[in-house]
């Protein structure tokens, strides 16, 4: 398993973009942003991304050097269409945007439709908690992924649909994130180009027994990812359900149906809370604080030696991989090196 530096994969995921066709500056973002999620453990959102977004670009069902379009601002509500350009660059944008406008109104909600791929959802909301904002963000696949089934189902209706949250509090902020499936379906595609099984307790075939072959997921009928929670519940479908509504009815997108009229990308929803405008900033901190504290303070339990919190292990991994490079996987190391340019 290759160990590359950080710096490095980055330059290199840049580079690939941009011999791919990508413009300069989608490529600048959209690179370091694939190597991060690397860094931090989500392979399933990093470098092997490329291929999949070169051939999408080459297909025309993603755009490159394109605007960020607001159709509808009401000061604390943003809408906003992107163009089917890279997801990063758009939802980055937007977020900006969101930002900005939340020191005025204290609340901004907005919608992301037509967007390409926007990546790890946590990315954004570290980003926002950095600026002192509470952010809430989901996505659905626009209508055009399928990879769940419905307690009792054996086909797929809903895409892995991620929820996240990210918390201002130091010495660096809680973010949560995390599919409404037992994992994403990236951490599945990894698993078939490297040519592994993946977990029990991850995939039902096409007729909805266990199995830990990948393929089932892309073959026609096709297999599904269990919903978190468990196939008999509706806590991981339901919440996808919520999700595919706030991202794909909200924003003015689509969501999940038999027949995709659109590319595979994503639509977004996107909640930023100012604490000021609550309870105010400084009792916010001093109460975030304290329960940190407090939880932390936890009894473990017997080979248990700290009390983990959402941030930590991706701080912890961001730490080792700026010290001592990123593991790629030798499968995707490869495809990265076979990749044709544009």
């Amino acid at each position: 398993m290759p160990i590359i530096p950080l710096g490095e994969l980055a330059e290199r995921a840049t580079s690939l973009l941009e011999n791919g066709g990508v413009s300069a500056e989608d490529a600048a973002i959209v690179g370091p942003s694939l190597a991060l999620s690397d860094a931090l453990g989500y392979s399933s959102h990093g470098v092997m991304r490329i291929p999949f977004y070169l051939e999408m670009l080459r297909k025309g069902e993603l755009a490159t050097g394109v605007d960020l379009a607001i159709f509808q601002d009401r000061g604390a509500t943003i809408a906003a269409d992107g163009n089917w350009g890279f997801g990063r660059v758009q939802m980055g944008r937007l977020l900006e945007k969101a930002l900005e406008r939340v020191e005025e109104t204290g609340v901004v909600a907005a919608t992301l439709r037509h967007s390409g791929h926007i990546g790890r959802l946590g990315e954004y909301c570290e980003l926002a908690a950095q600026a002192g904002v509470v952010a809430h963000l989901v996505a659905n696949t626009h209508g055009a992924a399928r990879r769940m089934a419905p307690p009792g189902g054996t086909a797929p209706r809903l895409g892995t649909n991620p929820i996240a949250y990210g918390i201002p509090a130091s010495p660096h902020p809680l973010v949560l994130d995390f599919s409404t499936s037992v994992t994403a379906e990236g951490k599945v595609r990894v698993h078939q180009i490297a040519g592994t099984r993946c977990p029990e307790g991850w995939l039902l075939d096409a007729e909805g027994r266990p199995t830990t072959d990948p393929n089932v997921l892309y073959r026609e009928p096709p297999g599904t990812i269990l919903p978190f929670g468990g196939r008999q519940t509706y806590k991981g479908f339901g919440l996808a359900m919520v999700v595919d509504v706030l991202a794909g009815a909200l924003s003015g997108g689509r969501t999940a149906r038999e027949t995709p009229v659109n590319p595979k990308g994503n639509c977004a929803f996107l909640l930023l809370l100012d604490p000021e405008a609550f309870g105010g900033r400084e009792h916010f901190q001093a109460e975030v604080r304290q329960l940190i504290k407090f939880i932390r303070a936890t009894p473990c339990a017997a080979g248990v030696d700290r009390i983990v919190l959402p941030g930590d292990p991706e701080h912890q991994r961001l730490e080792e991989a700026r010290a001592h490079g990123v593991h790629i996987n030798d499968s995707v190391w490869e495809s990265l090196q076979s990749t044709p340019p544009g």
